[in-house]
Parts: structure tokens; sequence; C-alpha cells
């Protein structure tokens, strides 16, 4: 299990880093074009019927997260093959990380009561019905919980997340939210107080 020592906090500035992908081949992260942020999703396994329910709901508003210069990144604690019948058709990267080693580098810890709670429980009846997924596919188990992070271009961690339960995570909403008051924050910054006479 994660130490809490390792969670990020809002502030942190995170060295650049590069990720293999599921069908987007290496990224470098974060983002690095002026104005954009980068949205770090860490998922569970790649069958979980909550994540998968979660992720076509980003997938749908894929334009207006481009638009809002978001770009987001999904991590599972699984393999690529195991992936790949869930994820391998998302228009946004996903990341196989069966090690868990970027789930220790942030911080993202396990639960057994993840799927206890009942808002979890819903999520996971209707990600049966509405989303390609099977809790019994993909490595890692159960009682993984999920995490957000937003970072800007500096690698600044500008907002974070960590769920209790397995249906705890940033909605799209959210992450536009956070991205347009980070970019109103920015331009405040930017402003050069008039000097006096």
């Amino acid at each position: 299990m994660t130490s809490k020592a390792s969670r990020r906090q809002p502030g942190d500035v995170l060295a650049p880093f590069s990720v293999t992908t599921l069908s987007h081949g290496l990224l470098e992260l974060p983002m690095r074009a002026p104005g954009a942020f980068t949205h770090l999703q860490f998922r569970r396994f790649a069958g979980c019927p909550v994540c998968n329910l979660h992720l076509r709901g980003f997938a749908a508003a894929q334009g207006r997260l481009v638009e809002a210069g978001v770009h987001t990144v999904a991590f599972f604690h699984s393999s690529a093959e195991a992936m790949r019948p869930y994820q391998g058709d998302l228009p946004f990267p996903v990341v196989p990380d069966l090690e868990r080693r970027w789930y220790g580098h942030f911080g993202v810890e396990q639960s057994v009561l993840a799927v206890a709670h009942p808002r979890a429980m819903l999520s996971a009846v209707r990600g049966l019905a509405l989303a390609p997924s099977n809790p019994f596919a993909g490595e890692g188990g159960q009682r993984g919980l999920p995490a957000d992070f937003l970072l800007d271009a500096t690698g600044r961690v500008r907002a974070v997340h960590y769920g209790r339960h397995a249906d705890d995570h940033w909605e799209v909403d959210d992450v536009l939210a956070l991205a347009r008051n980070g970019r109103a924050r920015d331009e405040r910054e930017a402003v050069v107080p008039a000097r006096g006479p």
C-alpha cells in the first residue's frame, strides 16, 4: 500500500517524465504547450465498470476538453493486453501500469472498501450496462482507488483529488472549471501593477 507521505500537493513542481501509452506511443508529460493543462487520472483495473463508464464520459467530451486546452491521460494498474479490449479505442492516451510505478510516484492508494460505497455500487451496475467492462478482467484487484491531478505546462500541480471510493473522482465539468479558474488566475498574476509617479 502506498504511503500517504508520497501524496502530491497543489504547488508541487514535477520534473518532466515519459510514459508508454496503449495506442499513442511514447508521451512526454506534462504537455508543454503554453497555457496547456494536463489532467492525469488514475483509474483501477482494465475491466472496471466504474472506470469505463467514467472514461466514456471523458471520451464524449473530448472536443470540449481540447478546446479548453486540457489534455487527459488515464492510468490503469493492468497490462496493455488486458486493457486493449476496454480502453483501446479511447481518443486520449491511456497508460498500462501493472507494477503501479506511477501510482506510487503520485501516492495513489488502495482500500478494501473501494467498492463498498453505495455510489460506487450504483456506478458499477450502470457501467456493466452502458460501457465495455468486465469486473473480473484485468490485473490489479478490486481495491484500487481513483485519483486526479491537474498540472500546468511547467509541471506545477494546480489541483489534486484523492478518491475515497471507486466512484470518487473529478467529472468533466470539474476539470474544465479547474482549468478555467487556473487560467484566470494566471492572467491576473501576469498583469503588472502600474508604477506610481
